[in-house]
């Protein structure tokens, strides 16, 4: 077996957009076609439900629906679903759902419904752990509060209860410490805008939003970066900056979706809270991908 089949999250993993019909229903053929097209554009699989998919707003039955849409569309091999809950026990049955769905692993936060301390976070993933597939950690302490520090990571992989850590810090100091702690513990980028950073750092995948939009162009980016071709990842980074860059601001999803539908994928809507764009930003997000598409990346 291959490296990738034995670790399924290394690669390009694409967090998913979810494209939503005008009254923000889920257009579940168009998904399916949507990851499909990601994975013929040399992206090695999709996570769903992630924070881009919108998981929470979406009710239990689309939740589960856009998971077997996944594995449906592409294979369950290549599909790692995020499964993160306010509780224990409901993210457990989401990876119980992924399971039987077909899944080879699952992506899961840390506890947020408040700020967890480190007792309650290894209980959380030990609990998870159980169902048996592979758990990749999450590791977003902007939107959490719950900071996944080297040191409880380590812990975390010593535990057996992590088997990767898709990485949002924007700490790109971090990987060092990781593998020197745990370094068989697979770091993924999880920001797109520090991905050159964290692919010469060692990275072995990405978790990433704008290949939504770019898969092609983002591709060819990681693998430049993971061989250390930096005439051509420097150049390809440089371009897609502009956008990459939106992965780590609160409008991501408004932004990712907008590109994608000047590219001619199905983006759409997004649902409330979630607002659309102010009329700068969307201005700024247009210019970029229309720049992209000029300079051929798309």
């Amino acid at each position: 077996m291959t490296t990738t089949e034995n670790r399924p999250w290394r690669g390009v993993l694409v967090a998913t957009a979810l494209p939503l019909n005008d009254d923000l229903s889920v257009n579940h053929d168009r998904y399916a076609a949507h990851c499909a097209w990601l994975v013929e554009n040399g992206c090695d699989g999709v996570v769903p439900n992630g924070s881009l998919g919108e998981y929470q707003v979406l009710t239990a039955e689309e939740r589960a629906r856009v998971v077997e849409t996944a594995v449906s569309a592409v294979g369950g091999s290549r599909v790692m679903p995020g499964v993160a809950a306010y509780g224990s026990a409901e993210a457990r049955r989401w990876a119980e759902q992924a399971r039987d769905a077909g899944c080879a692993s699952v992506m899961l936060l840390p506890p947020n419904a408040y700020r967890a301390d480190e007792r309650s976070v290894l209980a959380h993933y030990a609990a998870v752990a159980e169902v048996g597939l592979p758990v990749v950690a999450y590791n977003n302490p902007i939107d959490t509060k719950v900071d996944l520090v080297p040191e409880l990571l380590a812990k975390l992989h010593a535990e057996g209860f992590v088997q990767g850590v898709k990485e949002f810090s924007g700490d790109v100091r971090r990987a060092y410490r990781i593998a020197e702690l745990a370094p068989e513990l697979d770091l993924l980028v999880g920001a797109d805008d520090v991905l050159l950073e964290l692919a010469v750092a060692g990275a072995k995948g990405w978790v990433a939003g704008y290949p939504n939009a770019l898969p092609a162009a983002s591709v060819e980016l990681y693998h430049a970066a993971v061989k250390g071709d930096l005439d051509t990842a420097g150049r390809l980074y440089r371009q897609l900056h502009p956008l990459l860059r939106w992965d780590s601001r609160v409008e991501f999803v408004q932004a990712i979706k907008l590109s994608m539908d000047i590219v001619g994928r199905p983006g759409g809507p997004v649902r409330p809270p979630r607002v659309p764009l102010l009329p700068e930003q969307e201005a700024a997000v247009r210019a970029a991908t229309e720049k992209a598409v000029a300079a051929g990346l798309v």
